[in-house]
């Protein structure tokens, strides 16, 4: 049974969505999954002890009450939160991409630029796209510094082992990575009006009408 390209394309996409959308969990809640120190009261001949024995467990950096720690564990959520709304439009516009146009390696990636100036209604829509994909990037980046720079007092306070510093930098550099690929996808797009994938293994973009979406036309009285 062959299963129909723009059905292939949207499976793709909802994987790598998956994969993507674990890793910006990770790397957006650091107050909650970087190891940090904890410690227990312990009585030694009638002599209170605080002594560092263990990481943190996930549910004592939730409840951890110090009032720095929970400022920034807003700010992650609210990192977190940001970046859910950037994945909304780049999965609305990934969508709108596959649904309207599609990739012909017979064509230069700029050959939808003259095709689509045939289209205004598409393209129209993909200039809307493009701008608020952008531009919800351009303040997640924003947030998402932030995020880091209140992370680093954490990291010297709550400091366990190693551990704390390069779940860090794994964590972060992860999101970075893809924050920075989609930060240039988007600024590309709307520079050169292109309708660039953010989901396919390489960086292509989507440069000629999709055949259903011509047929569909076609059909038309």
């Amino acid at each position: 049974m062959n299963i129909d390209n723009d059905i292939y394309q949207r499976i793709k996409v909802f994987g790598i969505f998956i994969l993507q959308f674990y890793k910006v969990l990770m790397g957006t809640m650091l107050t909650v999954f970087i190891p940090q120190a904890c410690y227990e009261t312990l009585d030694n001949n009638n002599k209170t002890i605080e002594t560092k024995i263990k990481i943190c467990s996930i549910r004592e950096n939730i409840d951890n009450n110090n009032i720095y720690h929970k400022i920034t564990l807003y700010w992650n959520i609210l990192a977190f939160f940001c970046f859910i709304i950037s994945y909304l439009f780049e999965l609305k516009r990934e969508n709108w991409a596959i649904k309207f146009l599609d990739i012909n390696n017979n064509y230069s990636d700029n050959n939808l630029k003259k095709i689509i100036s045939n289209e205004k209604t598409l393209e129209k829509q993909m200039d809307k796209l493009n701008f608020y994909y952008y531009y919800s990037l351009y303040i997640t980046l924003i947030v998402y510094c932030l995020n880091l720079l209140l992370m680093i007092n954490i990291l010297i306070n709550d400091y366990h082992s190693m551990s704390t510093i390069s779940t860090f930098f794994s964590f972060s550099l992860l999101v970075q990575i893809k924050l920075y690929n989609s930060f240039v996808i988007a600024k590309e797009s709307i520079k050169n009006d292109k309708m660039m994938s953010a989901y396919m293994s390489e960086f292509v973009s989507f440069n000629v009408l999709d055949e259903d979406y011509i047929k569909l036309k076609n059909n038309r009285p």
